[in-house]
């Protein structure tokens, strides 16, 4: 049986630059979208208010910056109220997602793939939007039973 959701929205979060990544309709695969530039969080909100109404999304996957044992430090809390923020100007669901290793990721694959690695940290951010998208859908189909 095949149905139709909403799409998820998957944010790395960054003072300047914004990595972006959005589900299939299904919810199945991720797809990077351009990364932003941002001068300041009202700006950042603005953008992905224009966003959420473009891609008809469902829910905010937004990249939460945990320390390696595991502990929120201030800038978790900044990510926090920052989905607050967008939660009240959008009504849609913010869900936080541990982004630990997702820029190790991004780097390592931008190296696999022979890109040269200066003046490439849109694309780093990008990369790193997709994978915790990704790493959130799968992690749901498995929840849900619907992995395979």
């Amino acid at each position: 049986m095949i149905w139709a959701m909403q799409r998820i929205l998957a944010v790395d979060y960054g003072k300047r630059r914004i990595g972006l990544a959005v589900s299939d309709p299904l919810g199945l695969t991720a797809q990077g979208l351009e990364s932003i530039l941002v001068s300041s969080q009202e700006d950042a909100l603005i953008k992905l208010c224009a966003l959420v109404r473009r891609w008809e999304v469902g829910e905010v996957l937004l990249g939460l910056p945990v320390r390696t044992d595991g502990t929120e430090g201030p800038e978790a809390q900044e990510v926090r109220a920052f989905g607050e923020r967008l939660t009240a100007m959008t009504g849609v669901k913010v869900t936080f997602w541990d982004e630990r290793l997702t820029s190790r990721q991004a780097l390592r694959a931008l190296r696999d793939m022979g890109r040269k690695l200066k003046g490439r940290k849109g694309e780093v951010d990008r990369i790193s939007a997709i994978l915790l998208l990704q790493g959130y859908l799968d992690h749901r189909r498995w929840r849900d039973g619907k992995a395979g």
